[in-house]
């Protein structure tokens, strides 16, 4: 019999082990402890009706989270790419769609980028996550892509004034020998 302990006295034990003699044993001491399997007591039905899934506890598997039920993802941006209305999805599939949408906004930015002679300088994307107040489980909550482009303006009286600057700076550094 494996037992652990935790804090303020309350004794854990791990009934997988046991035999079932010993289950029963301890089933017997917890009923007459007054102790009550909360998922048991959920799941008890008056005239057998169907098991309402809302009024399990938090930590049971089956238990429906509203909140995680009806959230939905939109895209903020100006942008045409896809959340473009509200979408739900499932969380198991949520991080990878989410990943999936912001690599949409880093794709604009490098065809943004070609189409107007300008070099991507950086462009990274960071992952939201957040806990659900109702049920405590971490979901993905969204996404943000953020990109540095360069263009380049000749047209720009201030672009030229710097190149001639940075040409009499750099004017005589390097001596061609002719080897």
């Amino acid at each position: 019999m494996s037992l652990s302990v935790g804090g303020y006295g309350s004794m854990n034990v791990n009934t997988a082990s046991l035999s079932p003699y010993e289950q029963q044993k301890i089933a017997e001491n917890r009923e007459r402890m007054g102790i009550k399997d909360p998922v048991k007591e959920a799941l008890k039905t008056e005239d057998s009706k169907p098991v309402d899934k809302k009024k399990l506890p938090k930590t049971d598997p089956n238990y429906e989270c509203q909140t995680c039920k009806n959230r939905k993802y939109q895209d903020g941006s100006d942008e045409m790419v896809s959340f473009k209305t509200a979408q739900h999805m499932s969380p198991g599939e949520a991080a990878t769609r989410v990943r999936a949408h912001e690599q949409e906004h880093v794709s604009n930015a490098y065809t943004k980028a070609a189409q107007e002679g300008a070099k991507v300088l950086q462009a990274s994307v960071a992952i939201h996550t957040a806990v659900c107040p109702e049920c405590g489980k971490t979901y993905v909550s969204g996404g943000t892509t953020t990109t540095r482009i360069k263009y380049y303006n000749d047209k720009n009286p201030y672009d030229k004034a710097r190149k001639v600057q940075d040409s009499t700076k750099t004017a005589g550094k390097n001596i061609d020998t002719g080897f």
